[in-house]
This record gives C-alpha cells, structure tokens and sequence, in this order.
C-alpha cells in the first residue's frame, strides 16, 4: 500500500541516501542526473503516490486567493458567491488559505484596471475573475499568464484567455431553457416583456448578453409572431422611477400577461405586482436571493432559475485548493445545473449543498 512505503524503503530500492529521496520527492535541486533517475525509476517500480494532502499539511505556509467581482447590492447574486467563497477558505482552514475579494464597478473600464493592478500588487496565489469586455479581461490574464499564476472565470466563459477552469451555467443553453420553459404557459400570447438593467444601452454582464442570444434564438425559431417588448430600467434607478416605468408600460400594454428578465433582479417587477394587486402577470427571473424568493412565495414571481452562486464561489476556491496546494488536476469547465423553481418547491432548494 502507498501508505505503508517509507522514504527510507525508496532509497534502498534506489541506491540513494533518504536525503536524496526527499529532494527529488519535494522537486528541490543538488540532486543529480542519475540520482534523480534511479529514483524515479524505483517510484514507479513501487507505484509510489504522494500524499499530497499531508505533505501539503507539513510545509505549513500560507496562501492568498483574491476574487475580482462586480461591486453589488446587498443580498445580491454576488452576495451568495462571496459566502460560498468564505465557507471554502474556512473549510480549508488547517491549509492557512486566505481569500481576499475585490470589487470593480461594471462599465468603468479605469475601476477595473486599477482593481487588477492592485491585486497584482499583493503577489496572489491564485484568482478568480468575473471577467469585464474580452479586451479588458485579456490584459489582466495576460499578466497573469506571464506570471503563472492559475486563474478561474466565474459567471462568463472567455476560453480563448485559458483559464485553469470555468464555473457558471452555459449562458446560451439557459436563456434557451428560460425561452421554453416560458412558453409553455405564454404559448398563445401575442406579446411579452423583457425587462433588462442597463447602462448606456448595456446590460450588467456578458452572461446576460449570452442568455438573450439563446432567448431569442428558440423564439425565432418557435414562435417567430410573438413580439418581444423590451422594457430598460437604468441600473443606478430607485424604486419610485421603475414604479413608474412600470406602471406607464403595463397600461400601454393591457394585453401583457408574461414577463422575463435574464437577471437578478425579478423582484423589481414581482414588488410592483404586489403594491398595484396585479395578479394576470406571471413573471420569470433568475437566482434565489432573498428578495426573489420572497416574490416567489408570495405569488408575484412565478418561476426562477437558479444556478447555485453559492456553489460557484465555494468551488472557485477549492479549485484553486486543489490544484496550488494539492497539485491535483481540475476540470477545465465546470457548468452549473439550470433547475427552474416554483412556489411549491423552492423550500427543497438547498443552496448550501455541494
């Protein structure tokens, strides 16, 4: 058993001190060529496999992962991924892992330099990066790569920037699942909204882009003569103006009885709902924060798609774990489940689980 092989059975095998063993086992150098071989070939003769965890346990250092995300509100989408982030540098805690988290602001192209740069400043281990425009993003992995140091995305894939790995759901598959699963209950609709959060015409994220890509692929597809409304809410807006937005559209368009958004922020319909008693509009969004699920149980929200944040921030860090402190191999792509709740099973939903 792999357990039971000493250092000192390798280097007798070997013909070597225990000394020598120990430098080629931990890859330090003053170990010749030979030596070295000799050694390598008793390893394998022996189906010798390092315990990594152990070994990894005896060095005793330290080390720092830093995530750059999007800045956010509380209770957010993001909120679940810096807990799910935290519960995983806890639960590798003996390991002295450390993770400290960065907040850029989306669409300000200076922020996100700044804040990359001053991760860069603290020699890290290991990041995970909610990537900003491809442009962007590739001048900070860029670096990162001339560096070697690992990185993960998280929420957007960008593989042409080769990160160690990706978690996130496949954006074009779920606005298609959101696409279908919609009309099924709208199928003899003329018309539905879209409501989306921008920013001079852009909406918070890539993989928002990406979802209405699929959105809009299977309604071309399925139901070309449904007409898609598109209502934008400004991102920095307050309650009072989407209550007026909202109420403005919903009388212009009396007929309107479904609504989706490929966000996070449902609730800012499923909230008006509740305030106008507005019960003929069934609604769809995205993720289980606290104020959609609220909306969900009180009826306003009628379905949600979850993608496990919480899961995405703590497996981001434990990739990391695993492949800096234990040398072990990670999968390249790592897509979230997309599971669609209702009202009668959101309380099955277990956000926490691994």
């Amino acid at each position: 058993m792999t357990d039971k092989i000493r250092i000192k059975d390798i280097a007798e095998r070997a013909g070597v001190s225990v000394g020598t063993v120990d430098r080629v086992l931990h890859e330090r150098p003053n170990v010749s060529k030979s030596a070295r071989e000799k050694v390598e070939k008793a390893l394998k003769e022996m189906d010798y496999k390092p315990n990594m965890y152990a070994s990894a346990l005896a060095y005793n250092r330290s080390y720092t992962f830093h995530m750059l995300i999007p800045k956010h509100d509380s209770e957010a989408y993001w909120e679940e991924i810096e807990e799910g982030a935290k519960k995983a540098m806890e639960a590798r805690r003996d390991f002295h892992i450390n993770v400290v988290i960065h907040y850029y602001e989306r669409f300000n192209d200076e922020n996100f330099i700044a804040q990359y740069q001053a991760i860069m400043n603290e020699a890290p281990d290991g990041v995970v990066i909610v990537p900003s425009t491809l442009e962007l993003t590739r001048q900070f992995t860029d670096i990162l790569h001339e560096q070697s140091i690992p990185f993960i995305m998280l929420d957007s894939y960008m593989p042409d920037l080769k990160p160690l790995s990706f978690y996130g759901q496949d954006s074009f598959a779920s606005g298609y699942f959101a696409a279908k699963a919609l009309m099924m209950i709208a199928s003899k609709e003329r018309e539905i909204m879209l409501m989306k959060q921008t920013k001079n015409g852009r909406v918070t994220s890539k993989q928002q882009d990406n979802r209405e890509v699929g959105f809009r692929h299977y309604m071309h597809d399925h139901y070309p003569n449904v007409k898609i409304l598109e209502l934008d809410l400004p991102v920095e807006g307050s309650k009072k103006q989407y209550a007026v937005m909202l109420e403005k559209f919903f009388v212009q368009h009396p007929q309107l009885h479904h609504c989706i958004t490929l966000g996070s922020k449902a609730h800012i319909i499923g909230d008006f709902l509740l305030k106008t008693n507005r019960r003929n509009v069934q609604v769809m969004g995205y993720d289980m924060v606290h104020k959609n699920a609220e909306c969900l149980r009180q009826g306003s929200i009628s379905f949600l798609i979850a993608q496990h944040a919480y899961q995405q921030g703590y497996s981001c860090i434990d990739a990391l774990f695993q492949a800096i402190v234990l040398k072990h191999k990670v999968n390249p792509v790592n897509y979230m489940p997309i599971e669609l709740l209702m009202k009668e099973n959101v309380e099955f939903y277990r956000r926490t689980q691994l």
